[in-house]
């Protein structure tokens, strides 16, 4: 019976760790049993030049075999937190954005976007903003999003 206590001890131990994750990503906890395992990764928002808005950008994966749907947004940073699509060039706000199964939503410069408007403080390069979304399906999602250079390039890192 020893020989199987210590294998069951670090089995549990490696399945604690492996619940950890780094600080570019966020996880949400399922309610209901959803099937969308989702997470967030290369968020950013460019130094806003404006005094009462800012733009955000990052990207939603799902790993899970089932598609959930982006609701809402919030920041203490902001009075509101809109979602937006830019389709040729033009942009408009949207309710929702789906996250397909096995998939990601990318929102990106000249894409899908968040919009932080009425900012009760303008964020600085260098800055943390810490970001929630809301989604149909799954629990929410806590993101620290990092203020980056208004020039900065998620390509180049610069």
């Amino acid at each position: 019976m020893r020989r199987l206590a210590v294998p069951a001890a670090a089995l549990a131990a490696a399945l604690a760790l492996a619940g950890c994750g780094g600080s570019d990503d966020a996880k949400g906890e399922a309610k209901g049993g959803s099937a969308a395992d989702l997470s967030v990764g290369s968020a950013y928002m460019p130094q806003p030049v404006s005094a009462d808005m800012a733009a955000g950008f990052l990207t939603i994966v799902n790993k899970g075999g089932t598609k959930d749907e982006l609701t809402s947004a919030s920041s203490d940073v902001a009075g509101r937190v809109t979602l937006h699509s830019t389709t040729g060039g033009a942009m408009q706000e949207a309710a929702s954005f789906t996250v397909p199964a096995h998939g990601r939503l990318v929102f990106s410069s000249g894409g899908n976007h968040l919009m932080f408007e009425s900012l009760k403080r303008k964020p600085k390069q260098g800055d943390t903003i810490t970001l929630r979304l809301d989604f149909a399906e799954s629990g929410p999602l806590t993101v620290e999003m990092p203020v980056k250079s208004a020039t900065y390039n998620p390509s180049t890192g610069h």
